[in-house]
């Protein structure tokens, strides 16, 4: 009778859903401060005289930040814990983005959202991982899918504060960065009680403070739904006991050995494909839309629009991640990703441009709720977090890359090539995942990485 098989048979119930609820604040308010950025540039070219390329290097700070933050936060989160990271992370994000709100100048206020930025990737890396580690298999898809959707309501809540906060007060920019900040000192406090992941205590050896994490979640399953807890699957597959320390390279020795690299080149591939279209869809849809004879303020309006429509992609894309699998489910929403981004690029109005880009964000939102879902269970529980943040990493090459291809394409090719482009990069991420994507849905983390040739590099490094 394993730890981790007295883990998985628990059914969801209200300690799962209170993890929910703290991992997806943080991803509020990951995507609130992502997305706020846009509605900033406006008042910070007012505020110092910014000229076009400076601007843009205010645009592609935090993302660039994301790519080191997620980077770190994978290594470390494999080696000094998951929950560590996730609290020093969130820490490191509100302080910069205070600093942000008070920056005398142009360059104290790009450096400062290089490393607000930081401290989001590392919080954005991590979640998936650490809560995917205490959800049964049956239900992870789901699970994993709608902590994603809280991404949604952080992107709605920085089209609004750019909307109505912004544009409405002196120094209204300042303000909006203390708003992004502000509230994560009570999700602070709030994620002191978090337990670590037993499955990262057991590869450490620790294998008391594990059993008494586990112990602790049954007795509040028991609690919340007042019933017998199932019995325990025998027919378990147990975790290596090999764990290699991780550093980078490493990490990438092993994630591209002959055993990992299908698995690897798949998830970077679909991370740059989506983070691409994504950032720069949402990076340049309020200036495409002026472009077009839209006023500045309905250019919001629509965007507020458009951000709305990621709340039933994401909830949507995690109900079908059990009923589809991971693969079909992200292929899927690429295929609705591409369709709508030509559809985009064939229309001038802007009712018709708010409807084809509402469609878009749905569709791009479904497919990041697969991919959260997706990634953490690829890798073994010993890099399952650098694995992570190794393929978010890649995919913010997409994000800092976006908006700068985006603009050249925009004044080379118009509009229509904007969108074409787009659609171009969607059709090759179906192909990808379609062809060389991997079915998880309702298998342990054990059963997908510790059989076979994983465990056996795993082994291999150990020595």
């Amino acid at each position: 009778m394993t730890l981790l098989a007295r883990l998985d048979r628990l059914p969801l119930s209200r300690p799962h859903y209170l993890l929910l609820l703290i991992g997806g604040l943080g991803y509020t308010f990951d995507g609130m401060d992502g997305a706020v950025v846009a509605f900033l540039l406006p008042s910070a070219r007012a505020e110092w005289g910014l000229d076009a390329g400076q601007l843009g290097l205010i645009g592609s700070a935090t993302p660039f930040g994301f790519l080191f933050g997620a980077i770190a936060a994978g290594m470390l989160g494999d080696r000094i814990g998951r929950k560590k990271v996730m609290m020093y992370a969130l820490a490191f994000y509100a302080l910069f983005s205070v600093v942000a709100a008070f920056a005398p100048n142009y360059e104290a206020f790009l450096g400062s959202r290089v490393l607000a930025g930081a401290g989001a990737g590392a919080e954005s890396a991590i979640i998936a991982p650490f809560l995917s580690e205490f959800v049964p298999a049956k239900r992870r898809g789901w699970f994993i899918g709608a902590l994603a959707g809280f991404f949604s309501f952080g992107f709605v809540m920085a089209a609004l504060i750019g909307r109505f906060v912004v544009p409405t007060m002196d120094d209204g920019f300042r303000v909006a960065q203390l708003i992004t900040a502000v509230p994560v000192v009570m999700l602070l406090w709030w994620r002191r009680s978090l337990p670590e992941s037993p499955r990262f205590l057991l590869q450490q050896g620790r294998h008391a403070e594990a059993e008494a994490v586990v112990v602790d979640l049954e007795r509040r399953v028991e609690r919340a739904t007042g019933q017998v807890l199932p019995p325990v699957p025998e027919d378990t597959v147990q975790p290596a006991t090999a764990t290699p320390k991780v550093n980078l390279l490493s990490a990438l020795r092993f994630l591209w050995s002959p055993a990992m690299a299908k698995r690897t080149a798949v998830i970077w591939l679909i991370w740059f494909v989506i983070t691409f279209s994504f950032y720069g869809f949402f990076s340049w849809i309020p200036t495409l839309l002026v472009d077009r004879g839209i006023t500045v303020t309905k250019s919001f309006e629509f965007s507020i629009i458009i951000y709305l429509a990621q709340i039933p992609g994401y909830f949507s894309g995690a109900w079908l991640l059990e009923r589809l699998d991971r693969k079909n489910t992200i292929a899927l929403y690429l295929t609705g990703a591409a369709i709508s981004a030509l559809w985009l690029s064939q229309v001038d109005t802007p009712v018709a441009i708010t409807t084809a880009g509402a469609v878009l964000s749905f569709f791009l939102n479904g497919t990041y709720a697969g991919v959260y879902s997706y990634t953490p269970e690829l890798f073994p529980t010993w890099i399952r977090a650098t694995g992570t943040g190794l393929s978010s990493a890649f995919g913010r090459f997409g994000s800092i890359l976006a908006p700068t291809i985006i603009g050249l394409t925009a004044a080379s090719w118009g509009f229509a090539g904007v969108f074409g482009l787009t659609t171009a990069v969607l059709v090759a991420g179906v192909i990808c995942v379609v062809v060389f994507g991997l079915a998880t849905a309702g298998r342990s983390l054990e059963e997908l990485t510790e059989r076979g040739d994983p465990a056996d590099t795993a082994g291999e490094m150990a020595k």
